[in-house]
């Protein structure tokens, strides 16, 4: 028995500490053309942050300033398509200057969130955003629908980078 008790506090150490470890950061695309980046785009699915659940007609507007920052305005429709319309601001600030690829977002200050273009198509039509914690991603178009195979691609692409696909909610849109 008292052997046993080292071994299990052992145990249950080595598991706070797993448990504790950062996951590795989320692969991005190599290069975001920012100008190109910037406007409307669609988000078409989500795993949703708790302000999102629910969210219609969803659209992420970005807008390069001249500081460098990039003003976001995430909205959609509350609860369905006549739903009120909720409006969130933010910045965002892109961390590598290289890529482009990796933002930090703040909606309120001082705090930031992680923000990670890891799929992008050549013609800036479709992207993905995900986090190195892969809590939450958006697949994004910029129209309101796309086919279903670009979207089963994504949801795959979305899996083989380590994320739990059954998350991810559609994001109704009409327009």
């Amino acid at each position: 028995m008292r052997r046993a008790l080292p071994i299990a506090a052992a145990g249950l150490l080595v598991a706070w500490l797993a448990a504790c470890a950062s996951p590795q950061p989320i692969s991005t695309v190599q290069q975001v053309d920012l100008p190109r980046f910037m406007g409307d785009w669609y988000v078409i699915a989500s795993i949703p942050t708790v302000f999102e659940r629910g969210a219609h007609n969803a659209i992420e507007n970005y807008r390069l300033d001249d500081d460098g920052s990039i003003a976001t305005r995430f909205s959609f429709r509350d609860g369905g398509f006549d739903g009120p319309l909720e409006v969130y601001d933010a910045r965002g600030f892109v961390e590598d200057q290289e890529s482009n690829a990796v933002w930090q977002m703040q909606f309120l200050w001082p705090f930031e969130a992680e923000y990670r273009i890891v799929y992008l198509t050549d013609d800036y039509t479709r992207t993905i955003i995900g986090r190195s914690q892969r809590d939450y991603a958006w697949i994004m178009a910029r129209e309101s629908a796309i086919e279903e195979r670009e979207l089963a691609d994504m949801l795959a692409f979305l899996g083989a980078q380590g994320y739990d696909i059954s998350l991810v909610e559609r994001v109704p849109q009409r327009w």
